[in-house]
């Protein structure tokens, strides 16, 4: 009697810590918004990510322009692109191109989150980081990872 005590008691905390999918949004939970005209993202929304997952080791090697590039298309893909839609961006100087893919959003208290990937391809070989951002209040995100 006491084993099952204990095994309905673990099974309930542990059933606490994870969703079903039912119920949840099939959709963004993030607002759908306009990408800015031109293409460019504020610099105090680039700033804010901190140097994202191109500020890592996947973005040795590449230019100030070229990183920025890349922050910018890991804005775009967590703020306005669906489940596994591509943002790619390409260098202008160089071969040098990647692609950012954000999964779906989920929620974390009161912030809207998103794992991503972001591949940067030079000479030829690409190279993969992955993380998860979480969405502030002004529309910025904050990488977690």
């Amino acid at each position: 009697m006491k084993i099952r005590v204990a095994l309905v008691s673990a099974l309930l905390a542990v059933s606490g810590c994870t969703t079903l999918g039912r119920g949840g949004p099939t959709s963004p939970v993030t607002p759908v918004s306009t990408p800015p005209t031109g293409g460019k993202v504020s610099t105090s929304i680039v700033s804010a990510m901190n140097g994202g997952l191109i500020g890592g080791s996947i973005g040795s090697g590449l230019s100030d322009a070229e990183k920025r590039k890349g922050l910018e298309a890991e804005y775009k893909a967590l703020e306005y692109n669906a489940s596994g839609q591509k943002v790619t961006w390409k260098s202008d100087n160089t071969a040098h191109y990647g692609e950012v893919v954000a999964a779906q959003p989920y929620r974390v208290g009161s912030q809207d989150c998103r794992q991503y990937t972001h591949t940067v391809y030079t000479s030829g070989a690409g190279v993969t980081a992955r993380g998860t951002a979480c969405r502030n209040a002004d529309g910025s995100w904050t990488p977690l990872t």
